[in-house]
C-alpha cells in the first residue's frame, strides 16, 4: 500500500500484516457493502498492498477483470498469491500509464495519504474510470477513532514532542471527512459521499497490543525504532496506564475508516 516517499514504511509484507492486515481485512467488506457494485464489472485497486481489498473485491463482487498495482514489489507477489485471477502489477498510483476510461470502478484501500502526491492519486483514478463509473477509497480516521494508533501517539507526543514527526493524525490531513470531499470534488467528480466505516479492536492482554509496535513497519513502529531501550520500556509503560483495560487485562478499542465515492461525470 504505497506511494513515493514514505514506502519504505510498508516495506516489510509480514510486519505489516501484524500491525495493521487484521484491521485492513475487517473493514474492506463493509467498504464494499456500503458500494453496493453490480456483478460483472471492470476494478482496479490502486495501492493494492498485499492484496486485502482485491481478495474481498475478488470473493463477494463478481468482478469481470480485477488489476491491482502497488510500487511494493514484495506486496504484489504476497497479493498474486492470495488472490489467483486477478493480475498485479508494479506500479505507480499517481501514474500508472494504463489508458483512459479502461474500468468500471478504481478503488483503494487505506493508501491515499502514502501517495507522493493524493490529489494526483484522486486525478489519476478518475482518469482510469469511465464515464458514469465510480472512484472510491478509505482512509484510517487517524486524527479521531482509529484508537491503536491514537492511543499510542497521544502518550507518546506528551513524552516526546519528537513523536509529532511520526504521527499521521497530523501529517496526514486528507484522511478527515472534510478534505476527502473536497479533494474528490476537486478533481471533477459528482454525488459525493463520505461515510464511517467501524469496527472494533480487541486484544486479549496488553503485550498482544503492544508487540506489533516492536516490528519497524508503520509510523508507529518506525518511532519506536527510533527510541533508546530505556525510553520505549518508559513509553509502554505509559500507554499500558493509558488504555482501558479489563478486570482480566483485555483492551477494547474503536477503528474508524473514513470511506468516500464519487461519480465520473460524461
Amino acid at each position: 500500500m504505497t506511494d513515493g516517499p514514505n514506502r519504505d514504511l510498508w516495506g516489510a509484507a509480514e510486519a505489516y500484516e501484524r500491525y495493521m492486515g487484521r484491521w485492513s481485512r475487517a473493514v474492506a467488506p463493509l467498504f464494499l457493502a456500503w458500494l453496493a457494485a453490480p456483478p460483472g464489472q471492470r476494478w482496479v485497486d490502486l495501492g493494492c498492498g498485499t492484496g486485502v481489498l482485491s481478495g474481498c473485491i475478488a470473493q463477494t463482487c463478481q468482478p469481470e477483470s480485477l488489476l491491482g498495482l502497488d510500487t511494493a514489489e514484495a506486496f504484489v507477489q504476497v497479493a498474486a498469491e492470495r488472490v489467483p485471477g486477478a493480475t498485479f502489477r508494479v506500479g505507480d498510483a499517481t501514474e500508472t500509464g494504463l489508458p483512459p476510461g479502461g474500468f468500471d470502478r478504481a478503488v483503494s484501500g487505506l493508501v491515499l495519504n502514502f501517495t507522493r502526491d493524493p490529489l494526483q492519486a484522486l486525478r489519476e483514478m478518475a482518469r482510469l474510470v469511465r464515464p458514469g463509473g465510480q472512484v472510491a477509497l478509505y482512509v484510517w480516521d487517524y486524527a479521531g477513532h482509529m484508537q491503536i494508533m491514537r492511543r499510542f501517539f497521544d502518550v507518546a507526543r506528551t513524552m516526546d514532542p519528537e513523536a509529532v514527526r511520526f504521527d499521521d493524525g497530523v501529517n496526514a490531513p486528507i484522511c478527515r471527512p472534510g478534505p476527502l470531499r473536497e479533494g474528490v470534488e476537486a478533481v471533477g467528480l459528482g454525488n459525493v459521499q463520505v461515510t464511517a466505516l467501524d469496527i472494533p479492536a480487541a486484544f486479549e492482554h496488553f503485550d498482544a497490543y503492544w508487540a506489533p509496535f516492536l516490528g519497524g513497519t508503520g509510523s508507529a513502529p518506525k518511532y519506536v525504532a527510533t527510541l533508546t531501550t530505556e525510553h520505549r520500556d518508559r513509553l509502554r509503560e505509559a500507554v499500558r496506564a493509558s488504555l482501558p483495560t479489563g478486570p482480566d487485562g483485555e483492551i477494547l478499542l474503536a477503528v474508524r475508516a473514513w470511506a468516500v465515492r464519487g461519480t465520473v461525470g460524461p
